[in-house]
């Protein structure tokens, strides 16, 4: 039993990431093959027969505010994570697409083959190129409704002249990546509201702690090797804070960016707080806050062991 694994929406300028996960039965599903060899129509019919048929199946999203915030190859990972952990399904093997073990990092990682153009060799393969491609397809032609002028539908954000043309004449939308260098230029005068926003997350999470009955030590406490959002002080235990915000739960909520990654630059950034001030009597927790909308308003927490 196989988990076939591919990817759609590495290269646009515009969009998110999806990545498909699926475990095909013993029933065979003619035409199956790389997405980009089929034609919309096919991929369109063979999609619900792929549901329909499959033991399982999931769809790892990662969209564009997020891909720019933890870089593409981070956001491939998650979003590898995420199909899978939709997959309920028994498998006895895992095939990605491609060269990189995107998994890794992760307890499945060791079961991992990675394989060149197998999205056109291995059924399974194919088959989550194809629902992940259909999904997509399908999210960029909704924008179309909401960013009028701009033909996702169409070109679906890869880098059209049209597209181009639509950008200098429009300007860019919360779809675009701008940590691709045809859009940096962009990045600038998005970064300043940026921070805003997160300015008014780590403050609506400091009033809530206030209310709690937290002393506040610090905030965005930084040194050349790392940052801490918020330190805290309760019942003489002190509590480490990673604030995430997102303007929805789209993209699974701040608390899914909490990579393997992020998990480790946190515990560094903790031990090294606590060296510069001299702390380690006291007990520690890392706590990760997320937060959601304008105004922003806490929708979850976690401890990080």
């Amino acid at each position: 039993m196989i988990l076939g694994i591919d990817e759609v929406g590495r290269g646009p300028w515009a969009g998110p990431l999806v990545v498909g996960a699926v475990v095909l039965s013993d029933e065979i599903i003619e035409g199956l093959t790389d997405s980009k060899k089929l034609t919309k129509k096919r991929r369109e019919a063979l999609d619900p027969i792929i549901r329909e048929k499959a033991l399982g199946f999931g769809l790892g999203w990662v969209h564009a505010d997020e891909l720019d915030e933890i870089g593409l190859a981070a956001a491939l990972r998650l979003a590898t994570i995420r199909a899978v952990e939709q997959v309920k399904a028994t498998y006895h093997e895992i095939i990605i697409d491609g060269t990189i073990n995107f998994l890794s990092e992760t307890s499945k990682g060791g079961y991992v083959t990675t394989l060149a153009k197998a999205d056109l060799l291995i059924p399974s393969v194919s088959a989550a190129s194809i629902i992940a491609k259909v999904a997509r397809d399908r999210f960029m032609a909704l924008q179309d409704d909401t960013y009028e002028g701009y033909g996702f539908a169409r070109h679906v954000g890869y880098g059209t002249a049209a597209h181009r043309a639509a950008i200098d004449a429009k300007g860019v939308t919360p779809l675009h990546r701008l940590s691709f260098a045809p859009l940096s230029q962009y990045r600038i005068d998005i970064l300043s509201t940026t921070k805003a926003i997160g300015d008014k997350a780590e403050t609506a999470v400091v009033a809530l702690l206030e209310k709690e009955n937290y002393v506040i030590l610090d905030r965005n406490w930084r040194t050349r090797y790392c940052e801490i959002d918020i330190v805290a002080l309760k019942n003489n235990e002190l509590f480490i804070i990673e604030v995430k915000h997102r303007t929805s739960n789209v993209q699974g909520g701040g608390i899914a960016a909490i990579t393997l990654k992020k998990r480790n630059q946190l515990a560094f950034a903790t031990e090294l707080y606590l060296s510069r001030h001299s702390l380690y009597d006291k007990v520690v927790h890392i706590l990760v806050i997320a937060t959601q909308g304008t105004p922003p308003r806490i929708i979850e927490r976690l401890e990080i062991e």
